[in-house]
C-alpha cells in the first residue's frame, strides 16, 4: 500500500469519484488507500461538495511550507501517552475538527473541543489549552465562553483562581437535551403563525405540517437521549 502524501493525480481521481458520488472507502479502494486518509483529505479541504483538486493541492503545499518554516522554533514534540504515534493523533484532531467546523463551529471553538475530546482527563486549564494548541490565553477564553453557552463544556473551579474546562459523560445528554427544547420551541413558534394566517389557509396548513414534524422529532430526540443516557457512562467491554 502506498504511503507518503497524496499526489495530484490522487487527488484528481478523489474529485472525480466524488462527482460520481463514489463512498470514500470506494475512492481508497481505487487509490489503494486507507479510507481515513481520504476521508481526512476531503474533510480538511472544503467537504464532499466544494472539494476541488488543484486547490487542496495547493493547501496541502502551503500547509507543508508554513510547517517547515515554524519547524526550528517548535522544538519539541508532545509525548503521546499509551504509545499513541504522534502524527496519527494530529491528523485525527485535524480531521475530527474539520468535521466540527462542518457542523457548524468556528475553527477556533472547534480546536478547543477537539483537544478537550481527545485528551484522557477531559479536562485542561486555559493555560494548557493555549500551550497545546499554541494559541493566545484570549482566543481560549473567547472559544470556552462560546461553548460553555452552548452547553459543550463547563467549568471546575480549582485552588486558588484557576479553572479547568472539563468535557464529561453529560455533556452530550444535556447538549442534546437543549437542542430538543430549542426544536418543540420552533413547533410553538409556527403554531402561532396558524392564527395569525389563518386556519385552513395555505400559509397556514404548511405551519401546522411543520409544527406537528417538529413536535414529533423534539419529542424522538427527548426519549431517545433519556433512554440512552445510560451508554454515556458505560466503559469499555462492560456494555
Amino acid at each position: 500500500m502506498p504511503g507518503g502524501r497524496l499526489t495530484q493525480q490522487e487527488r484528481q481521481q478523489i474529485a472525480l469519484g466524488l462527482a460520481d458520488g463514489l463512498p470514500y472507502a470506494e475512492i481508497a479502494r481505487r487509490l489503494d488507500r486507507p479510507t481515513s486518509t481520504v476521508t481526512r483529505e476531503v474533510m480538511r479541504n472544503g467537504g464532499p461538495s466544494a472539494y476541488r483538486a488543484d486547490l487542496a493541492h495547493r493547501a496541502t503545499e502551503q500547509r507543508a511550507h508554513r510547517r517547515r518554516q515554524t519547524a526550528p522554533r517548535t522544538p519539541r514534540t508532545p509525548v503521546q501517552a499509551h504509545g499513541r504515534d504522534a502524527d496519527a493523533v494530529r491528523a485525527y484532531e485535524e480531521m475530527f475538527t474539520t468535521l466540527l467546523m462542518h457542523q457548524g463551529l468556528p475553527r477556533m471553538m472547534a480546536r478547543v473541543l477537539t483537544c478537550l475530546y481527545t485528551t484522557d482527563a477531559g479536562s485542561l486549564t486555559a493555560a494548557e489549552l493555549a500551550r497545546r494548541l499554541e494559541v493566545s490565553p484570549a482566543s481560549v477564553s473567547k472559544a470556552i465562553a462560546f461553548l460553555e453557552s452552548q452547553g459543550l463544556v463547563r467549568r471546575e473551579r480549582q485552588e486558588g483562581r484557576r479553572e479547568r474546562y472539563v468535557v464529561d459523560d453529560d455533556v452530550w445528554y444535556q447538549s442534546m437535551m437543549a437542542s430538543a427544547r430549542g426544536t418543540a420551541q420552533l413547533a410553538d413558534t409556527a403554531r402561532q403563525g396558524v392564527d395569525v394566517l389563518g386556519p385552513g389557509t395555505p400559509a397556514a396548513t404548511r405551519l401546522e405540517n411543520i409544527a406537528r414534524f417538529v413536535d414529533f422529532v423534539s419529542e424522538a430526540i427527548a426519549r431517545a437521549a433519556a433512554q440512552a443516557r445510560e451508554v454515556l457512562y458505560t466503559k469499555p467491554g462492560t456494555g
